[in-house]
């Protein structure tokens, strides 16, 4: 952990090398990876989005944007004690959170990786993009302005429990408020399904 220290502290004089801030940066981010959200403990922190943006400054201080899931999540300071914690942990001495609003969290900033550990741990990961870009192929102001979110159908939500597709649902509000709750029409077992937004 020490080499990993001296290797973030080497990467913050003005003098650094390119390679050497790459390289501080990519093992913070292999840190974070490694910390869990404390709601769904099998997703970690960057694979659900969270984290947006990992610098180290050069006074050799580690800077940390987060956006959280949904405003005025919970969550929030937890999280924040958990990032300083782990890179604490891994030698680095300064830590500064910045949260950040806007744009707001979006499912469509999870990893596949993440998806895929949600539906192994038994929960139905987001069945929709969210934000449509497709208008960004314009360039320019009107392609901006054509960037927009995508209007609420309702998702052909899959079990993961059997993979149906055959699913209801019971209630908009499953475990947190950012799940609903399922329940398999097939296999008959009820699941929480991770909403898109």
């Amino acid at each position: 952990m020490k080499a990993a220290a001296t290797m973030i502290a080497a990467a913050a004089p003005a003098a650094r090398s390119a390679a050497a801030l790459s390289s501080a940066v990519a093992q913070i981010w292999a840190w974070l990876g490694a910390v869990p959200d404390p709601e769904i403990p099998v997703i970690s922190i960057v694979d659900l989005g969270i984290v947006r943006d990992v610098r180290v400054a050069a006074d050799g201080a580690c800077d940390i944007t987060i956006t959280p899931t949904y405003s005025g999540c919970p969550a929030m300071q937890v999280i924040a004690d958990a990032i300083t914690d782990a890179l604490h942990a891994h030698g680095v001495v300064q830590v500064r959170l910045h949260n950040q609003i806007s744009p707001a969290w979006t499912t469509d900033w999870m990893s596949e990786a993440g998806k895929a550990a949600l539906k192994g741990y038994g929960i139905a990961p987001p069945a929709q993009q969210v934000i449509d870009i497709s208008g960004l192929r314009a360039g320019g102001r009107a392609a901006a302005a054509a960037v927009s979110r995508r209007a609420a159908l309702a998702p052909t939500v899959a079990c993961p429990h059997c993979g149906s597709q055959h699913t209801e649902i019971t209630s908009q509000f499953g475990s947190t408020p950012c799940k609903a709750l399922y329940k398999c029409l097939d296999c008959r077992e009820p699941f929480d399904y991770f909403k898109c937004h």
